[in-house]
């Protein structure tokens, strides 16, 4: 596991090589739980068994570890900042071979009331798919393997026309989970 050192104890970044172990998501929630903390929201996102229309054998990811975590932790930071002293943030993402069903990524955002917990992790969840060098290699059940273009380099009018209605993109991502 990499992990990035932060001077705000309240934010929590790690990328986790699959070959040396998996994410935890009870990791996530000790990390965030606080008594402070009414709510606490977690996205985990999992290898789906299909893609586009195509059935998965699994997924290979890879990325700049120390930008990935650079994105990782300005992103938290952010959303912290903006919902309150109190909150707190984790952000994980594996990284290599991963099959149908392992965990790919997992954001766990606590903070006093649920609609800041609901807005910081979906906030963080969208800007680690839009932002963190992270690339995608789809492997399908034919034997073949292709590289997810991701959000990162999309600038197509769908997404735009999402961000103009204020809506998440449907599929973003340079990490499609």
């Amino acid at each position: 596991m990499h992990e990035q050192p932060h001077s705000d104890p309240r934010i929590a970044c790690a990328v986790v090589d699959i070959a040396e172990g998996r994410l935890d998501v009870q990791a996530a929630l000790d990390f965030v739980g606080d008594d402070a903390h009414g709510g606490i929201d977690v996205f985990i996102g999992r290898v789906r068994a299909s893609s586009h229309g195509r059935q998965c054998v699994g997924i290979h990811y890879d990325m700049f570890d120390a930008l990935a975590l650079n994105v990782f932790r300005a992103t938290a930071a952010a959303a912290v900042e903006r919902y309150g002293p109190a909150a707190k943030c984790y952000v994980a993402h594996a990284k290599g071979r991963l099959a149908v069903g392992d965990l790919a990524v997992v954001i766990a955002f606590g903070s006093p009331h649920r609609d800041e917990a609901f807005r910081g992790c979906r906030e963080v969840i969208e800007a680690v798919k839009h932002q963190a060098p992270i690339w995608k290699q789809e492997h399908f059940v034919d034997g073949l393997s292709e590289w997810s273009e991701g959000c990162s380099l999309c600038g197509d009018a769908h997404a735009q026309a999402g961000d103009a209605a204020g809506h998440a993109h449907a599929e973003p991502a340079a990490v499609r989970a």
